[in-house]
């Protein structure tokens, strides 16, 4: 008997961008730089510069498995350094910029990364890191000049001059797909981050699963914007996935205002766009300010955050593009469900299906899985095959013997198998000894189309222990009342849910990653 066989094929994501450049070579990657100008090249020339980024590395001493730290936003030359690292088995750890130095000090201290690539215009900080990381020895800056300064050990130089005396002649994929690719810390919005160790077999799987028909379904015929930071769990994986589907590429650089995205969303002919919500607010506002359009986008994919129902409906209505809500974290590489297009029931509070290569499964406080899996509040938990083992640094795994990983998220599953995000455990109140769920409040406080941004705390009680208090950032030019406001909850919640008070922000502290910051919230507001 014959036993049939296949080839020995590595997930490795260099492929990716081999892809790209063989059978997509003149496909655009286009650039926003300081000034409004963008800057233009195609994946034959970005896969050519990747390896001679790899060449540089190779000749700074770095190695399979060794980190290479990046502080950048999304442009051509970090694609480039994230290839160029990964593509030759180191590992690309990405640093978020909107972090202190000194949290991004002991990131960059448990990687261990002796490399540091910065954009230009986050020098400063990049120098801030380098004096007080010792084992970093090369700071090599992006996207502009070279700014004069001493960065502790580090020698300071452009990485596009090394690029320039480079060649090509470097390996590409000649490590196990099981070889770690990438390294994020997870946003700490709800505590102290942890780091998350990405794998090529994983994130490659993952892209895999972004585009399915039913999932992220990019075609080559799509011009796909990622406004989501790069540093930001991978951007949720689109620099895997555009160039996998030979997509045009169009990133933002640092700019992010509604001003911005307009003119860039126009130049370059967007038709899917991909970031957090209030990212989209910006853009509404600015179009309604000034009456113009942006007629070319056809797609909006939202997550990182709930999706205020008024929101949506105003993107749907004045932009005229589809509103795509997703779910996901930093531990699933990072999208866990995608909203279905084809549901004639798209909602913003449904987060959508899983695909094929991950689970969901409802728990009890205990970890005991739900008789009934529909239509019953629970804990989230995921398993699958880019879902997190055990955290960076941590011998102990992170799921239980099942491989169930707990996500920390309340969460229920209709019949038709739509997931909704219904709140965080750690965010719950207990007042009086009973439970208090703030998302649900939140969603009813942001269909009101007066707020745009709503955020309930549990602030000290004497004689309860807990009450809840409502924040809210109302809609520009528009205005309510507390008792308005509080009156829209009557009936449609518990009537001791209600908060006691409400506190009108100017702007809602947003965390790094676009979320609304509960631990400032609470630092601020919880003792009211």
């Amino acid at each position: 008997m014959f036993e049939g066989s296949m080839q020995d094929f590595s997930l490795t994501l260099d492929r990716i961008l081999d892809h790209a450049a063989r059978w997509h070579p003149d496909v655009t990657v286009a650039t926003a730089t300081e000034g409004g100008a963008v800057t233009h090249t195609d994946y034959r020339t970005l896969h050519a510069r990747a390896r001679k980024v790899s060449k540089v590395l190779e000749g700074l001493g770095v190695t399979v498995g060794q980190r290479v730290a990046t502080l950048a936003w999304n442009s051509q030359a970090h694609v480039e350094a994230w290839y160029g690292t990964m593509g030759m088995g180191a590992v690309c750890h990405t640093l978020n910029p909107r972090l202190t130095a000194e949290q991004l000090v002991s990131m960059i201290k448990q990687s261990g990364a002796a490399i540091l690539v910065a954009s230009a215009d986050l020098q400063p900080l990049a120098f801030d890191i380098a004096r007080h990381a010792p084992a970093v020895r090369h700071v090599l800056v992006i996207d502009g000049p070279v700014a004069a300064g001493v960065a502790g050990n580090a020698i300071v130089s452009a990485l596009a001059s090394r690029i320039e005396q480079a060649d090509e002649d470097v390996v590409w994929g000649h490590f196990d797909e099981e070889a770690a690719s990438g390294l994020c810390f997870t946003s700490g919005s709800t505590g102290a981050p942890k780091g998350v160790t990405y794998t090529h077999r994983a994130c490659f799987l993952h892209t895999m699963r972004l585009l399915q028909a039913d999932v992220l379904a990019l075609t080559s015929s799509d011009t796909v914007m990622p406004v989501v930071p790069m540093f930001h769990a991978n951007a949720w994986g689109l620099p895997f996935a555009i160039p996998a589907a030979g997509a045009k590429m169009v990133m933002p650089g640092r700019h992010l205002d509604g001003a911005s995205l307009a003119r860039l969303i126009r130049a370059e002919a967007v038709s899917i766009a991909v970031g957090v919500p209030t990212v989209w607010l910006g853009l509404c506002d600015h179009l309604a300010a000034t009456g113009e359009t942006v007629p070319s986008l056809k797609r909006i994919v939202v997550g990182g955050a709930q999706m205020p129902p008024a929101l949506m409906d105003r993107i749907e209505t004045q932009l005229g593009a589809i509103v795509q809500t997703s779910w996901g974290m930093t531990e699933l590489s990072p999208v866990g469900t995608v909203g279905v297009l084809s549901n004639p029931n798209r909602k913003a509070a449904i987060s959508g299906r899983p695909a094929l290569g991950v689970d969901l499964m409802l728990a009890d406080a205990n970890g005991a899985e739900l008789p009934e899996q529909r239509d019953i509040e629970g804990h989230l938990h995921v398993r699958g095959a880019a879902v997190i083992d055990r955290y960076f640094g941590q011998d102990q795994s992170a799921t239980d013997a099942d491989g169930w990983f707990n996500t920390g998220d309340l969460a229920k599953i209709d019949r038709d198998g739509n997931l909704m995000i219904t709140g965080r455990a750690k965010d719950l109140i207990k007042s009086g000894g009973e439970w208090i769920n703030p998302a649900e409040i939140e969603a009813l406080v942001c269909a009101l189309p007066q707020v745009s941004l709503a955020a309930v705390i549990g602030r000290s009680d004497a004689k309860w222990s807990e009450r809840p208090l409502l924040l809210v950032e109302l809609t520009e030019g528009m205005d309510i009342s507390d008792a308005e406001l509080l009156g829209h909850l009557k009936g449609r919640v518990a009537s001791w849910w209600i908060p006691d008070a409400v506190v009108r922000l100017a702007e809602m502290p947003l965390a790094s990653t676009g979320k609304i910051d509960k631990l400032q919230l609470r630092r601020d507001h919880g003792g009211y």
